[in-house]
């Protein structure tokens, strides 16, 4: 049985959090909006650049030793409503060949256990309408709609 193991991300995994991350950016643009794919790319680059600069931690999913998926979860985002401590999924991405192995829920679980080892009181994350997966895996670990991102087409 194919071994999964999350630890926390360094200098070393920034190609891998780059590229896996470039790979699956496309995934996170709703049908709603028409978007070029170099227009995404340039976001993610932006989306890394933010992360890197501020507190945060990378954690990275192995199967048998080999990356397949990351989170990138920030620790010092203040809800931008109530101005409470949070922790915030800015991105997460499992290599298509991994994908319903658990690695998402794998990586999941150090996040909310890193939150928690931070004392923060709540973890955060925006997913698209359409991706009815990532909904059904946050629905297991107990996230609920906080608010709605509108959008209409002019």
């Amino acid at each position: 049985m194919a071994r999964l193991s999350v630890r926390a991300g360094g200098e070393a995994d920034r190609a891998f959090i780059r590229a896996l991350g470039k790979r699956t950016a496309m995934d996170s643009v709703s049908p709603v909006r028409r978007a070029s794919p170099s227009a995404v790319l340039e976001s993610y680059d932006r989306l890394l650049d933010i992360v890197e600069n501020q507190s945060h931690v990378a954690l990275i999913a192995e199967r048998d030793g080999r990356p397949a998926g990351f989170l990138l979860l920030l620790d010092r985002l203040a809800d931008e409503v109530t101005g409470e401590a949070q922790a915030f999924v800015a991105y997460m991405a499992v290599e298509r060949a991994h994908r319903r192995e658990g690695v998402g829920a794998a990586l999941m679980r150090a996040a909310e256990d890193e939150a928690r080892s931070r004392g923060l009181p709540y973890i955060a994350l925006m997913v698209t309408e359409e991706n009815a997966a990532a909904q059904a895996l946050y629905a297991t670990f107990g996230f609920v709609t906080e608010r709605r991102l509108l959008c209409k087409e002019l």
